[in-house]
């Protein structure tokens, strides 16, 4: 039977991933679907944060070698992955000069070209399907504004997460600079937010349908996730 680990970027995702895409992939058959914080993951006080794609890659191909029959994949945000020098991730730096469609696939794509090319002939590429959240795990949670500020606990805030969200085609072209990538654009408004708790509370609330909905490019992501068969 199917089974994926999903490396991630920190706590939050973490938690994504057991509460909510968990139970959906145990529906479409996985007999196991598990996360794994990138870098250094067993060390606690040191999660979450994006690491050197160095640490990174070192992980998945430990995974990818160990369990030669299971699907790896990646579930890590495209805003401030590292661009240059020794923690440069393959296609950042190219990706931030590509038009908004082509940013995700010109880091996914050079992911799997990089872990491919390290494998060599006898690995079947299918086994690794790279994704970058387009553009930060907090644009997934304007897919429903309301719940957003459910979540929270913040109903108040719902007219204002609104403004930002009707603004942009889809939640993840929500954009990255420094002062206004969707988390610096939630921090604004709920003083002191923490992301590990109010973000997984709020995707619980959410919820996975509405997610898809909103986002294309997630949307993509977890179909492939549920087709995929060894």
């Amino acid at each position: 039977m199917a089974r994926v680990l999903i490396h991630v970027e920190g706590p939050t995702e973490e938690t994504f991933v057991n509460e909510v895409l968990a139970p959906h992939l145990y529906g479409m058959g996985y007999s196991r679907v598990s996360a794994r914080i990138v870098g250094n993951a067993r060390l606690r006080e040191r999660r979450g944060g994006i690491k050197a794609w160095s640490a990174v890659r070192e992980d998945i191909l430990r995974h990818l070698r160990e369990d030669s029959k299971s699907l790896t994949t990646t579930l890590v945000d495209y805003y401030a992955l590292p661009q240059t020098k020794g923690r440069a991730w393959p296609g950042r730096e190219e990706a931030g000069c590509q038009p908004y469609p082509l940013k995700a696939a010109t880091v996914e794509n050079a992911l799997l070209a990089d872990i491919a090319g390290e494998l060599g002939n006898s690995f079947h590429p299918v086994r690794f399907i790279p994704f970058v959240t387009m553009h930060e795990f907090e644009g997934l949670l304007f897919s429903d504004c309301e719940a957003f500020g459910r979540g929270i606990c913040r109903p108040d805030l719902i007219p204002a997460l609104q403004t930002i969200r009707n603004s942009f085609e889809t939640p993840e072209q929500i954009n990255d600079s420094p002062l206004t990538a969707p988390s610096k654009r939630v921090e604004a408004l709920v003083a002191g937010y923490e992301k590990p708790l109010l973000g997984s509370l709020a995707a619980l609330e959410i919820g996975l349908a509405a997610i898809r909905r909103e986002c294309p490019h997630f949307n993509d992501w977890l179909t492939s996730l549920e087709n995929w068969r060894r």
